[in-house]
């Protein structure tokens, strides 16, 4: 019998039109969404589905929406299906925001809450460097060993040392570097010395997970102090340690890391694949991690699920 993770997208899996199909189909979706615009009091359903594009990839909009998508999937998978996460699923992760999601989805925080935390989360990332002083790249063709070199050369400015690192190793040879714009742009030149098939700036509003957002860390810190993580019903394996957590304590002190710390998606799919799991089922929208599973761990089973009819056909198989 085949084992289980469900996972959960990330910021860049945003699109106009996400969630419409499922709310118009299901009313868990639609639960899921009017409660996430109460909490928020923004009609951020609305802009989901009608745009403009541009407002919706703003952080502080695509945390909390990519995360209500995912939770309406789960939602209506456990109305129309009967699924319990503690029966069909041996673990949950998701790459950076979609940590959130995950936790949600295994009961740690409520939907209101992470709605709150990410939209938070997004104001206090986008907040914490100036417009224009951050960037963030990513290199292809590039393992994370070379990955580290390049932002070891490139950290060093003619003015002295400048802030950058990898931000996600997503595995198949994509690692995703953050940093100060001047040392991102170096970078990128040294990556074509040294043989990286493509090294390319990315259309972000700030150098996630990298030193430079340690503000948003310690916003989040505090906001933790008010709404900590409960125990989750399944473990999640944690972005920052590519190992399975289960204790509040351990998962909130992760977080707080997560904002300025890699994101290991690479070894967090290996970690699942060696602990059994032969079914990767990415719930909400895109299907960017599925990709990824694909080339991570080929011989494993990789499946989207973000339409009524990818519902459907995930019922067959769960």
């Amino acid at each position: 019998m085949a084992v289980h993770a469900f996972i959960f997208p990330g910021q860049g899996s945003q699109a106009v039109g996400m969630g419409r199909d499922l709310a118009a189909a299901f009313g868990p979706a639609r639960q899921v969404f009017e409660e996430v615009d109460e909490v928020l009091k923004q009609k951020l359903t609305k802009l989901m589905f009608d745009g403009p594009a541009d407002e919706l990839t703003l952080t502080e909009n695509a945390q909390p929406a990519l995360m209500a998508v995912s939770l309406a999937v789960l939602r209506v998978l456990q109305a129309e299906g009967g699924i319990t996460l503690k029966d069909k699923v041996a673990l949950v992760a998701g790459h950076s925001l979609g940590e959130y999601s995950a936790l949600a989805a295994a009961d740690a925080f409520s939907v209101a809450d992470t709605a709150r935390l990410l939209k938070l989360r997004g104001q206090a990332m986008q907040k914490a460097v100036p417009a224009g002083q951050g960037a963030m790249a990513a290199l292809l063709g590039a393992e994370m060993a070379l990955a580290q070199q390049i932002c070891a050369e490139a950290a060093e400015g003619p003015d002295g040392r400048e802030v950058i690192g990898c931000a996600n190793d997503n595995g198949g040879g994509q690692v995703v570097i953050s940093g100060h714009k001047a040392a991102v742009d170096r970078a990128i030149e040294i990556a074509k010395t040294k043989g990286v098939k493509r090294a390319m700036l990315l259309p972000v509003s700030a150098p996630f997970h990298c030193a430079l957002m340690a503000p948003a860390a310690d916003a989040m810190a505090e906001a933790f102090a008010s709404t900590p993580p409960r125990a989750p019903i399944v473990p999640v394996v944690a972005n920052v340690t590519a190992q399975k957590v289960t204790g509040p304590a351990e998962i909130r002190n992760l977080l707080v890391q997560q904002v300025t710390a890699t994101v290991r998606w690479r070894e967090s799919v290996q970690e699942m694949a060696a602990l059994g799991v032969d079914s990767f089922i990415e719930l909400g929208a895109g299907k960017v991690l599925s990709g990824l599973v694909k080339r991570i761990v080929p011989d494993a089973n990789a499946i989207s699920a973000g339409s009524p009819a990818d519902i459907e056909a995930l019922l067959k198989v769960l």
